[in-house]
C-alpha cells in the first residue's frame, strides 16, 4: 500500500522503505492499530508523508547540513500538516511517526562503505525512552533491522551490555519476547562487567524444508549482524602514533548521540553455532573487538570442553547440600534430571560427582529409569555417553541398568513400570503414558532435581500453562507444590518459572534462580571478551602476535575457571547469608526495593540520572503490603526473591559508581588487577590500566565483592543512615576491608567448609563483617584521602594490635569474651581461629587509635592501651556487647541501634583523647586512673544503671540509651 506514495508524495523506493520500517517497528513496540490502518494514515495524507521523509533526510543525510534550526523548521512543518488532519486516530498515528523519527539516533540509510551501494536492509537506532508509548521496561538503546526477508531488534540495558542473539518464531511480537529476555539478562549479568542486552530476529517467509530453513536462518543472521555493526562506532589507533585510540563513527552515518563503540553478542536459541560467522563479519568491518565481538567461537573458550556452566551449577548444588550436612562428593544422593549426556550442562553436570545416583532422567526424545544404580558403574557409563558423539539415552548399556529400569522413547504409547520403578516414583499404576511418566519423575521424592534441558517444566499452582508460554511442554509440566526433590540445581534456563521457584522455596525446598546457578557460563564469556580486549592492545603495541594471544588464552583457561567458580561460590553464599537474616531485617529490604524503584540522580560526573528499573510485579517481588504481612508473621524472603535482589543491588551500585569519580581512584587499580588471571597481570600488567573498560571493570569488581560480602541491603542502609553516596560507601568499604585484613579472616572461615557447621561459619563471618562495617562507617565520617596512605597507616596499626592481643601482650580479650571462647571450643572450633576471630571484637577502635595518636603526636602503643583501659573501665565494652546481643525490631529500632553503636565509638575516642591530653607524660594505667579518679562520682551513677540493666534483660535499646546518655555527660562534663 505504501508504494502509492511514490506517485502521490513524490517519494523514491528508499523513502518508502524508511516509512515501512517505522511502521513495522511501531507494530513491535505496541499499538492497537492494524498494519493496514497505519499504512492508510500515510497514504491518505501524502503531504504529511512527504514532510516526514524530508525531516528524516535532513536529520540523517550526511550530504545535507541539517542544522538544528533547519531540523526544527522541518519538524514544525510536520506538525502543521498534522494539525490539518481531521480524524483523531489518524492524527495520533502520524504524530507517532514523528515521535519515532525524533527518537532515532542513527540510520544506515545513507551508508555505503561496507556495501558499495545502499545496503539491502535498513537499520535504525533509537533512544528507547524517547519513543512514544514505549512499554516498560524501557531499554537504554535499541537497533531495529528490517529487510524484505527478515526483521529484528537488539535491546541494550546500558552503554556496555552483552547478551545473546536468537532466532525467534514469534513474528507478531518478537520484541516482547526479546524485551523480557533483556530484563532477565540484566539481572543475570550482575556478576559481569556488561549489563544485559538481547537480540532477536524473525524470518518473514521461512522455508518449509528443514535444510533450507537452517540455511536461511544463517543467512538472515548475517544480515542482522551487519545491521548492528552498520550503526556501531569503531575504535582505532590514533593517527598521531602516540599509542592512543580514537572512537570513529561508521562511514555515511550521521550520529545524533555520543560515542557508542561497545557491541558484544553471544549465541542463543537457533544461533548456537554462529559465533565464528559473527566474528568473521566483525573482521570484515575491521571492528575493534575482532573475535571478541561474539564470544565462544573457535578461537575462544569452549564452554562444553571446560564444563564451566555445569561446574558452576554444581558449586550451587554443593552449597545447598552442605547446608543440609551432606557432602555430595562422597555421600550418595538420588538425582532425577532433565537432559541427556550429550548436552553441555546436563552431561557435564552428571560427571561432577561419582556419588550421584541418577535414578531417572528425560529429554525431548527419551526417558531413562534406573531405580537402584551402582554409582561407580553408572558414572563410567555416563562418561562414555558424554564422550560418544551425538549420543542419546538409547545408547546407555542396558546391562548396567538396575532391575525394573530401562530406556523408553517419548513417542511410545505406554510404558510399563516394574515394581522397583513404582516404588521409586511412588506410583501405583503398572504402566503410564510418556507425559504421565515424566510428570511422575518430576514429582518423585528425591534428593536433587538437576535441570539441564531446554524448556519450562515447573510452574506455580497459581499459574496456567498459557502464563508460562512454553506450549511444547504443557503436557509434562507440574506445579512446584508437587515437586518431590529437596534441592533444585537449575543449570539450564527457565526450568522453573519465578513464581514456581518461590512456591517451591516457601514449602521448604532449596532453590536459587537460573541466573545464579548457571552464571558461570556468562561470566566465562565476559572474562574471554575482556582478556581479548586487553590482549588486542598488547598486539597493537607489538608485544605479542595473534598466535601468541591464543596461547595466552589457553594457558589461563584454568585460572579463569577458578575465578568464575569463585564468583558462584560467593554469590550462593551471599544468598544463604541473607536467608538467615531477612526475617529480622525485612524493613531494610523494603527500603532497598523502594530505592530501586525510584529514579535517582547521584554522582559527580554529570552523566545524568541513574534510572533504577526494578518493577516488583515483573520480578515477582512482594508488595509493600505483603512485606508488612511477612514482618508480622516473622517470615523473610525466599532464596529466589533474594537472588533477584542480589542482582539488582549489584547493578544499582555499579551504575552509581560509574556516575562518580570513584572508579578513577588509583588505589582501586588493585581491583582491576584482581579481575585478570595472575599470569596475565605478571606479563601484561602495564597495559591493564589502559583497558577500554577499566572503569566498568573496577566498578563491577568492587560492587560484586561488596554485596557478596556485606549483604544485599548494606550499601543502601549505610548510605541512608549516614547521608553518604553509594559510591562513597563502596570506596570506604574497600579501605576498611584492606585495613582489617578481612579477606584473610573470611578465607580462614571458608576453609572450614565441610568441617564446621554452615550456621557457625555464618556466625563467625558476621564477626568479620561487623568489624568491616565499623571501619567503613568510621572512614565515611572522617574521610579516606589520600586512600593509599590511610590504608597503609591503619593496616599497620591493625596488625600491631591484633598480633599484640593474640600474643598476650595486650591482654583481656579472652577474658572479656570467655563465654564465646568456651562456646566455640565446645563446637570444635580450632583455638587459633577462635582467638583470631573473637579478638576482632576489640579492634573496632583501630582507626580512632591511629587518628588520636597522629593528632596528639603520642606513641601508638600508649594510645591503644588507654583506649582498651577506658573501654573496660567506663564501661564502653559492656554496653557494646549488650548492643551486639540486641536484634532491632523495625526501622526506628535499627536506626537507634546503629546510632548507639556510633555514639559509643565517639565517646570512647573523646574520652581517650581527653585522658591523654590531661596526662600526656604518664603510662597507660596512670592516664586511665587519673581520668577515672576525676570522674569517680558520676561513674557510680553509670554503674548503678548497668546493674539495673543486668537485672532487667528486657530493658532493650531504651536501657542502653539511658546508660549512653549518662556516659556522654561524664565525657563532656568539665573537670
Amino acid at each position: 500500500m505504501l508504494n502509492r506514495l511514490v506517485l502521490s508524495a513524490g517519494l523514491n523506493w528508499h523513502d518508502v522503505v524508511v516509512l515501512r520500517s517505522y511502521r513495522r517497528y511501531r507494530r513491535q513496540v505496541g499499538t492497537t492499530f492494524s498494519q493496514t490502518y497505519l499504512d492508510e494514515a500515510l497514504v491518505e495524507h501524502p503531504h504529511v508523508a512527504r514532510a516526514l521523509v524530508d525531516l528524516f533526510d535532513l536529520k540523517f543525510n550526511p550530504e545535507r547540513d541539517g542544522s538544528a534550526h533547519e531540523v526544527e523548521v522541518a519538524r514544525r512543518r510536520v506538525l502543521e500538516r498534522c494539525d490539518a488532519v481531521e480524524r483523531l486516530d489518524t492524527d495520533r498515528i502520524l504524530r507517532s511517526y514523528l515521535g519515532m523519527i525524533d527518537a532515532t539516533l542513527r540510520t544506515n540509510r545513507y551508508a555505503t562503505a561496507n556495501h558499495g551501494s545502499p545496503p539491502p536492509y535498513l537499520a535504525l537506532k533509537f533512544d528507547s525512552a524517547a519513543v512514544p508509548e514505549m512499554p516498560k521496561p524501557v531499554p537504554y538503546r535499541e537497533i531495529f533491522v528490517t529487510s524484505p526477508e527478515m526483521e529484528g531488534v537488539h535491546l541494550r540495558g546500558g552503554p556496555v551490555a552483552r547478551g545473546g542473539l536468537r532466532w525467534s518464531d514469534r513474528l507478531e511480537d518478537y520484541r516482547t519476547e526479546v524485551l523480557g529476555l533483556m530484563k532477565a539478562q540484566m539481572v543475570k549479568n550482575a556478576v559481569i562487567v556488561p549489563t544485559g542486552s538481547k537480540g532477536g530476529f524473525v524470518l518473514r517467509r521461512p522455508p518449509a524444508d528443514p535444510a533450507a530453513l537452517r540455511s536461511e536462518v544463517h543467512h538472515q543472521y548475517q544480515i542482522f549482524i551487519r545491521g548492528l555493526l552498520d550503526l556501531t562506532d569503531n575504535v582505532v589507533v590514533s593517527e598521531d602514533r602516540d599509542g592512543s585510540r580514537d572512537v570513529v563513527p561508521p562511514a555515511g552515518v550521521r550520529r545524533l548521540d555520543g560515542d557508542d563503540p561497545y557491541l558484544v553478542v553471544a549465541a542463543d536459541r537457533g544461533t548456537a553455532t554462529f559465533s565464528d560467522t559473527a566474528n568473521a563479519i566483525s573482521g570484515e568491518y575491521g571492528f575493534w573487538l575482532g573475535d571478541a565481538f561474539a564470544s565462544g567461537g573457535s578461537r575462544g573458550y569452549d564452554h562444553k570442553a571446560m564444563g564451566i556452566t555445569a561446574r558452576g551449577a554444581w558449586v550451587a548444588v554443593q552449597r545447598h547440600f552442605r547446608e543440609l550436612d551432606i557432602d555430595v562428593q562422597t555421600e550418595p544422593i538420588n538425582v532425577v534430571g532433565i537432559g541427556d549426556m550429550s548436552g553441555d550442562v546436563f552431561g557435564n553436570g552428571m560427571l561432577q560427582s561419582r556419588a550421584i545416583r541418577l535414578v531417572a532422567a528425560f529429554d525431548h526424545r527419551d526417558i531413562f529409569l534406573d531405580p537402584d544404580p551402582d554409582p561407580e558403574k553408572a558414572f563410567g557409563e555416563r562418561r562414555r555417553l558424554f564422550e560418544l558423539p551425538r549420543s542419546s539415552w538409547q545408547d546407555y548399556n542396558r546391562e548396567l541398568i538396575s532391575r525394573g529400569g530401562g530406556v523408553w522413547r517419548r513417542r511410545d504409547k505406554r510404558i510399563p513400570l516394574g515394581e522397583e520403578v513404582r516404588t521409586m516414583l511412588r506410583v501405583g499404576e503398572e504402566e503410564l503414558s510418556p507425559p504421565e511418566l515424566v510428570r511422575a519423575i518430576l514429582r518423585a521424592p528425591t534428593d536433587l532435581l538437576f535441570a539441564g534441558g531446554i524448556g519450562t517444566f515447573v510452574k506455580s499452582s497459581e499459574e496456567s500453562h498459557a502464563d508460562v508460554g512454553d506450549r511444547a511442554n504443557d503436557t509434562i509440566r507440574v506445579n512446584a507444590s508437587q515437586v518431590g526433590a529437596r534441592v533444585v540445581g537449575e543449570g539450564g534456563n527457565l526450568a522453573f518459572t519465578q513464581r514456581g521457584r518461590i512456591q517451591f522455596a516457601r514449602r521448604g525446598g532449596r532453590i536459587n534462580t537460573d541466573a545464579i546457578d548457571n552464571s558461570a557460563g556468562v561470566d566465562t564469556s565476559d572474562h574471554e571478551v575482556n582478556l581479548k580486549i586487553l590482549l588486542s592492545a598488547v598486539i597493537e603495541d607489538g608485544v605479542i602476535d595473534a598466535g601468541r594471544r591464543d596461547e595466552v588464552l589457553t594457558a589461563v583457561a584454568d585460572d579463569v575457571a577458578a575465578q568464575v567458580l569463585r564468583d558462584v561460590y560467593l554469590q550462593t553464599g551471599a544468598v544463604s547469608q541473607e536467608l538467615t537474616s531477612s526475617a529480622v531485617g525485612l524493613d531494610s529490604y523494603e527500603e532497598l526495593m523502594r530505592d530501586l524503584e525510584a529514579p535517582v540522580s547521584e554522582g559527580t560526573r554529570g552523566d545524568g540520572a541513574i534510572v533504577n528499573v526494578l518493577e516488583r510485579d515483573v520480578e515477582i517481588l512482594p508488595t509493600t503490603a505483603e512485606m508488612e504481612r511477612r514482618a508480622q508473621a516473622g517470615a523473610g524472603l525466599t532464596r529466589p526473591e533474594l537472588a533477584v535482589l542480589l542482582g539488582y543491588s549489584k547493578v544499582d551500585l555499579v551504575n552509581r559508581m560509574l556516575a562518580s569519580d570513584v572508579p578513577d581512584e588509583p588505589y582501586l587499580q588493585a581491583a582491576l588487577d584482581e579481575y585478570f588471571p595472575e599470569p596475565v597481570v605478571k606479563q601484561f600488567g602495564e597495559h591493564i590500566p589502559e583497558h577500554r573498560l577499566r572503569r566498568e571493570l573496577v566498578a563491577t569488581a568492587v560492587a560484586n565483592e561488596l554485596v557478596n560480602r556485606m549483604g544485599i541491603t548494606y550499601v543502601s542502609r549505610t548510605a541512608n543512615e549516614l547521608g553518604a553516596l553509594a559510591a562513597e560507601v563502596a570506596l570506604a568499604y574497600r579501605v576498611a576491608r584492606d585495613v582489617a585484613s578481612a579477606g584473610d579472616h573470611w578465607g580462614r572461615i571458608e576453609a572450614q567448609d565441610g568441617v564446621m557447621a554452615p550456621a557457625l561459619q555464618l556466625e563467625m563471618k558476621a564477626e568479620v563483617d561487623r568489624l568491616v562495617d565499623a571501619y567503613t562507617r568510621s572512614y565515611l565520617r572522617s574521610g579516606v584521602h589520600p586512600v593509599a596512605d590511610v590504608v597503609e597507616r591503619d593496616h599497620d596499626a591493625f596488625v600491631r594490635l591484633h598480633e599484640a592481643m593474640l600474643s598476650g601482650h595486650l591482654g583481656g580479650h579472652r577474658v572479656r569474651h570467655s563465654e564465646a571462647f568456651d562456646r566455640y571450643f565446645d563446637l570444635g572450633v580450632e583455638e587459633d581461629l577462635a582467638q583470631r576471630i573473637l579478638a576482632l571484637r576489640d579492634l573496632t577502635l583501630v582507626p580512632d587509635v591511629a587518628a588520636v595518636a597522629r593528632r596528639n603526636d603520642q606513641p601508638f602503643d600508649l594510645v591503644a592501651a588507654v583506649f582498651f583501659g577506658l573501654t573496660d573501665a567506663l564501661p564502653l565494652g559492656r554496653l557494646a556487647t549488650r548492643l551486639r546481643d540486641i536484634t532491632p525490631d523495625g526501622p526506628w529500632d535499627r536506626w537507634q541501634h546503629r546510632g548507639l553503636v556510633d555514639d559509643l565509638r565517639d565517646l570512647r575516642r573523646s574520652a581517650a583523647a581527653q585522658a591523654l591530653a590531661a596526662h600526656p607524660e604518664g603510662h597507660a594505667e596512670q592516664v586511665v586512673n587519673v581520668y577515672l579518679a576525676q570522674r569517680a562520682e558520676p561513674l557510680k551513677r553509670v554503674a548503678a544503671i548497668l546493674s539495673m540493666l543486668d537485672e532487667q534483660e528486657n530493658a532493650g535499646l531504651a536501657g542502653v540509651a539511658v546508660a549512653v546518655r549518662a556516659l556522654r555527660e561524664i565525657v563532656r562534663a568539665p573537670v
